[in-house]
């Protein structure tokens, strides 16, 4: 199929493999063993962020540099652990049959997440092959919901931001994207209201997804 010069970024957590349950679970255990209670917040304060905003809200502004870090890496070491067992359960469905479907059209993972929680979810479900770039937050000096790391995943593949098309589970994410000057494409994992998406999918084998794409696809 001709591709027509567009793009496909993909951010990681709720679209490729729906993880947040598991994030939420395993910061509840890694905040119980530092006598931390977050109550009903902590959701609100991962979804779409980058770690050290998070580790800094959970933990305190207080926290140096190394600290942060610290914090970040051992509560991230115990997700991979965690979700080492389940990662074939937790892959958003139709996912991989998706990206075969689109195998010519480039692509970019672009996410808050840890470089190597994406890494790890890459290798270990056998999907690094159809991502030509990864961009994590660290790389720009705004997160989301800045457009930043959109328009860096862009120019990486080549691509004006107008020519991409974005799958995003979270407001925060859809709106980095809608400010990037992309198409956005809400998967509704975590969410479920996204007034500036173009389309809202449930996963990739919603039938709403097929001939939307085709329309981007072929459109002249």
């Amino acid at each position: 199929m001709q591709d027509l010069g567009l793009a496909l970024l993909f951010d990681l957590d709720g679209v490729i493999v729906d993880s947040n349950p598991v994030h939420v679970l395993v910061w509840k255990e890694y905040l119980a063993k530092h006598g931390i209670d977050p109550g009903g917040t902590l959701p609100g304060l991962m979804y779409g962020r980058r770690n050290d905003e998070i580790v800094r809200d959970l933990f305190g502004s207080h926290l140096s540099a190394a600290e942060v870090q610290r914090h970040g890496a051992e509560k991230e070491a115990l997700y991979r652990k965690v979700m080492r067992d389940q990662l074939g359960q937790r892959l958003v469905p139709g996912i991989r049959d998706f990206l075969q479907r689109h195998r010519r059209v480039p692509k970019a993972l672009v996410t808050n997440a840890e470089p190597a929680n994406a890494e790890f979810i890459l290798n270990e479900s056998g999907l690094r092959e159809y991502f030509a770039v990864v961009v994590d937050g660290h790389q720009v000096e705004r997160p989301k919901p800045a457009p930043d790391i959109y328009l860096l995943a862009a120019h990486l593949l080549g691509k004006e931001p107008a020519d991409c098309i974005v799958f995003e589970d979270s407001e925060t994410g859809v709106r980095a994207a809608k400010a990037a000057g992309t198409r956005v494409v809400a998967v509704a994992t975590t969410e479920s209201s996204f007034p500036e998406a173009e389309v809202v999918i449930r996963d990739f084998m919603d039938p709403v997804l097929a001939g939307w794409m085709e329309r981007q696809l072929t459109a002249t």
